[in-house]
């Protein structure tokens, strides 16, 4: 199950928003809100990109 909290903690210690990740991967804000609330959970496409956006694993993200 993806770890919203580990994507919150990559996004803070490296100092930006979510409009940044955004913009940055293609993943919507909208989408990263639905995350957060726990509406639904990502694709694997979509965590592919934030990997690759933070430099790590999309084993990383996963709880």
């Amino acid at each position: 199950m993806f770890s919203y909290k580990k994507y919150a903690d990559l996004r803070n210690k490296k100092g930006v928003t979510d409009y940044e990740v955004s913009k940055n991967t293609g993943v919507p804000t909208s989408t990263l809100s639905n995350w957060k609330a726990g509406r639904y959970a990502p694709k694997a496409d979509k965590i592919n990109s934030l990997a690759d956006y933070f430099g790590v694993t999309i084993e990383y993200f996963m709880e």
